[in-house]
């Protein structure tokens, strides 16, 4: 049985044969206390980080995906686009229909807000606008949202929304 990177290549080649086939491939495993081979909780590991990649992989339509890459790959890469792009919809509609009906900025500020962690003076600036202006707009958004933006967890959910890509026929999110 082949383990950790010289069982790439055949993974691979095998899943060029049987086309669409999918592969997960775990970190590799540390054996317990230097011991050959591995303990079950390292096994058990091992399967799940499998699953998780071969999950990705599936997904992303590749024929294999290593549980490594899935945190450089970003969330968007993550979430199924379908369910990203009537989340961020969902979520910014308020904003987008404010700004459609009075020409508001909000989610062009809420953007710009985000980008500048927060910070007033940096992302006014970068707006063009006042630093009580924008302080303005950022209170519109959340009273429209019925969010708190002092929350990490809202902060988040707002920048994932914001970096999605627009759907053809969607309203522009930003």
């Amino acid at each position: 049985m082949l383990v950790g990177p010289e069982a790439e290549e055949p993974v691979l080649a095998l899943a060029g044969r049987l086309g669409g086939t999918r592969a997960g491939v775990s970190d590799p495993l540390a054996p317990e206390g230097g011991r050959d081979p591995a303990g079950a909780a390292d096994l058990r590991t091992g399967l799940h980080q499998a699953d998780r990649a071969l999950d990705a992989a599936r997904r992303q339509g590749r024929p294999m995906v290593r549980f490594a890459e899935l945190a450089g790959q970003g969330l968007h890469d993550l979430v199924p686009a379908a369910d990203a792009a009537g989340f961020a919809e969902s979520l910014l509609r308020p904003l987008v229909r404010h700004d459609a009906r009075r020409r508001g900025e909000l989610v062009r500020s809420v953007r710009e807000w985000l980008a500048h962690h927060g910070q007033w003076d940096p992302a006014a600036s970068a707006l063009g606008v006042h630093r009580h202006t924008l302080r303005a707009r950022i209170d519109r958004a959340a009273r429209l949202l019925g969010r708190d933006l002092d929350s990490p967890g809202v902060r988040a959910e707002l920048w994932f929304a914001l970096q999605v890509p627009r759907q053809v026929g969607s309203p522009e999110p930003g």
